[in-house]
């Protein structure tokens, strides 16, 4: 008997180990533009691409993209603001991506300069702090610089349909900016715990002044440790955009952690849904020739 039962737990373990493997999440790859030069802004940043599971695999496919603020955050431990604690952004998309509540996608995580990060993420100059209003600056080099290297270099669907743009705090600020000045660009917006205070909440007026056209999907979001101020100016935020024809049947999605604190901690909570609302499950563009 002893033979039988050897082969019968042998059967067992093999039958494991395939259903294991079934249940395995494939990874993605992350790639790097080490030193990425803007004639625009006079300064260089690192920047690193996630490209997703099976990217490598079908030289046909192509892939809508994620452009991200931050860079340093999202991806590597070692590099985020504090050590050890990063987004896990590529955990995030992998398990996404795996479980196909989200289309495959590219992320191009953009490092911030540190000193001048408040300048490039703000619109306008903030008299009380002395600082701010390159946003329009950053924004171009991602429309005319970054964008036309991504395009070129790896296989997205370049159209503003398939492009999204998103960050935290000043970072949200400027995804929320730059989204409304360029819907012609970005058709997505992650606008995560932002920083609608900036410049006696200056970003309203620009909630106020769109006209409608390529009305970008957007999510928007806020913790509840995150203070009484932030809630209100989300709430705030929120409700102008929903009274400029923002609708949550179909592009607008509102989201309230109430055990969430500014951190990057907490944004990589909500990562999985911002991916899942961003890049809803469709087929895979297979281009045409056209």
């Amino acid at each position: 008997m002893q033979p039988m039962r050897d082969t019968l737990r042998a059967a067992f373990l093999r039958v494991l180990r395939l259903d294991n493997r079934r249940k395995e999440v494939r990874r993605g790859t992350l790639d790097h533009i080490r030193g990425f030069h803007s004639d625009i802004l006079d300064n260089e940043r690192d920047i690193t691409i996630y490209l997703p599971p099976g990217y490598h695999d079908r030289d046909e496919l192509r892939y809508p993209v994620l452009y991200m603020h931050d860079g340093q955050n999202l991806f590597e431990p070692e590099r985020a603001f504090i050590p050890g604690q990063h987004w896990r952004l590529a955990e995030a998309a992998d398990e996404v991506i795996g479980a196909r509540t989200a289309r495959p996608m590219i992320i191009v995580a953009i490092d911030n300069t540190g000193p001048s990060r408040i300048d490039e993420y703000t619109p306008t100059r903030d008299i009380k702090h002395h600082s701010g209003g390159k946003a329009s600056e950053y924004g171009r080099m991602l429309i005319e610089e970054l964008k036309p290297v991504i395009d070129a270099q790896f296989r997205t669907l370049a159209d503003p349909s398939n492009t999204a743009l998103g960050g935290s705090s000043l970072g949200g600020l400027a995804t929320l900016h730059l989204g409304l000045k360029h819907p012609d660009s970005f058709g997505g917006l992650a606008v995560m715990s932002p920083s609608v205070w900036w410049d006696n909440h200056i970003i309203l007026d620009d909630v106020e002044r769109f006209d409608g056209r390529n009305r970008p999907r957007i999510w928007l979001d806020m913790g509840g440790r995150e203070g009484a101020d932030g809630l209100a100016n989300a709430r705030t935020l929120r409700d102008r955009l929903l009274a400029s024809g923002w609708r949550y049947a179909g592009n607008f999605r509102y989201f309230e952690d109430r055990r969430a604190d500014h951190s990057e901690r907490s944004w990589a909570k909500r990562a999985p849904a911002v991916l899942e609302f961003l890049f809803p499950p469709v087929e895979l563009s297979i281009p045409n020739g056209s």
